[in-house]
């Protein structure tokens, strides 16, 4: 009787005899070398690919946004009247667009995957907060932005860039799943610091402390193997450079030294703290017009934002415009000086940049205001070394509005190559997080929460 699922005997054939022969090997080997191809491609190609795209973008946005501020600075050289047309016409252009189609890209970026991380369950939180459109949006706005010399930095931009590209490496595995997106996410992020910085340590550091909250084992071969290959792409098309050069400060401290890192850990901690305060009850503060403008219409409240950007840059002869690297740099080079309000005038800057919803990182600038700090703790204790000064107070600034000190200090130690700073810069680090956690949440976990932990993970309305 045969079979009814073979194929019938062609006529005048043999039957067969004895038993069938076995298949031949060949067909099980290229089943077998193709499970194999696409378990090595999955487990290591994809990650590495991700991360060396995150590498790629870094540089080329670091490239774009100072070739950008550029271009703002030639417009209004000689005419410096022009910054009250340009300024407010790029930040109409950016919040409008912002709220308009990219939705999502807004502020630093760092929020969003905070709340991706650690949000309530919601299926839409990711379309939402990552994708390609979101990329595109984060890279195209926050150049508009540059090119009106507002008060923002690329740093904290880069980090969601870099989360949102590996995310989207999660499409090439068949099984996808929370753990797998969170291993995404953290590694785009540590590898989006990392090459935005050239500072590897401090973006797997920054992805533990400020991300994550914890450590797993499961994770941190993946991030730490994205923080590699981006910052193995960095090294090639940057070169091992040194974000803020070389610091010069004495090989030993005395005791007298205590006392400036005390004062420097209290002035950072409050003025981070007030800037904390600032962005998170801007409700409080902000005139009942404004508040109105800024919910329902946008572009006439980019415009207020913009003449003030705009006026605190002729106010300061333009020290105020831009991210603040190149006076934090010439600073610490002692090629040139700021005028002795200028933390404060870049503090008021940044603050209201930031108000204006559009996307724009926070590290840069708040790297250039803990210099200006530094000028004023200088004044006390005209003995330090005004460099040294200048390390201290980066470090206590950025510990004070992130509330991640150990992520702060080691930024700093490795943008300076500052190793013989650590200890004092540990010590502020952690004073100064500790003063402003007195009267303030850590900035980007308030934001992630108020913006976009509402009810299922919805954020709410104009917050």
């Amino acid at each position: 009787m045969s079979d009814s699922n073979s194929l019938p005997e062609p006529v005048g054939a043999e039957a067969p005899q004895g038993p069938p022969r076995p298949r031949a090997p060949l067909q099980s080997m290229v089943r077998l070398g193709r499970s194999r191809g696409r378990r090595l491609f999955l487990q290591y190609g994809v990650p590495w690919g991700g991360a060396l795209l995150v590498g790629l973008v870094a540089v080329l946005y670091a490239r774009w946004s100072e070739d950008a501020y550029e271009l703002f600075l030639h417009w209004i050289d000689g005419r410096i009247w022009l910054a009250f047309l340009i300024t407010p016409a790029m930040t109409m252009l950016a919040v409008f667009l912002t709220r308009k189609w990219f939705s999502g890209s807004e502020g630093s970026g760092i929020p969003q995957v905070i709340a991706a991380l650690h949000a309530p369950p919601d299926d839409t939180l990711m379309r939402r907060l990552f994708g390609l459109r979101v990329i595109v949006g984060k890279l195209f706005v926050s150049l508009i932005g540059f090119l009106g010399g507002l008060t923002i930095g690329r740093e904290g931009p880069t980090v969601h860039l870099g989360a949102a590209i590996m995310a989207e490496t999660r499409r090439f595995y068949p099984h996808q799943g929370r753990r797998l997106e969170r291993a995404l996410l953290l590694a785009g992020a540590a590898a989006g610091l990392s090459g935005a910085f050239n500072t590897p340590l401090a973006g797997v550091i920054f992805a533990i402390e400020e991300l994550a909250r914890d450590f797993e084992s499961r994770t941190n071969g993946v991030m730490i193997t994205a923080v590699v290959f981006s910052g193995l792409t960095s090294l090639a098309l940057a070169g091992n450079y040194l974000y803020f050069g070389q610091i010069n400060v004495p090989q030993n401290f005395h005791a007298t030294f205590i006392l400036p890192v005390i004062v420097a850990a209290l002035l950072c901690g409050l003025a981070g703290a007030a800037f904390n305060l600032a962005l998170l009850r801007w409700e409080v503060w902000m005139p009942a017009p404004m508040r109105q403008w800024r919910a329902h219409k946008p572009v006439l409240y980019a415009l207020i934002i913009g003449l003030c950007v705009a006026a605190l840059g002729v106010l300061t002869h333009g020290q105020t415009w831009g991210s603040g690297y190149d006076q934090a740099r010439h600073l610490l080079e002692g090629q040139q000086s700021v005028g002795p309000w200028y933390a404060l005038t870049k503090w008021l800057a940044m603050v209201v940049s930031y108000m204006s919803g559009m996307p724009g990182g926070l590290f840069s600038p708040s790297l250039a205001i803990g210099a200006g700090l530094a000028q004023w703790v200088h004044l006390l204790f005209s003995s330090a070394t005004l460099p040294a000064l200048i390390a201290l107070c980066m470090t206590g600034y950025l510990a004070a509005v992130t509330q991640s000190p150990l992520t702060s200090f080691v930024i700093v130690m490795e943008m300076t190559n500052g190793t013989g700073m650590v200890i004092p810069m540990m010590a502020v680090a952690l004073m100064a997080s500790r003063i402003s956690n007195l009267f303030t949440p850590p900035l980007y976990e308030a934001l992630a929460e108020k913006n976009y932990f509402g009810p299922g993970g919805t954020p709410p309305k104009h917050s």
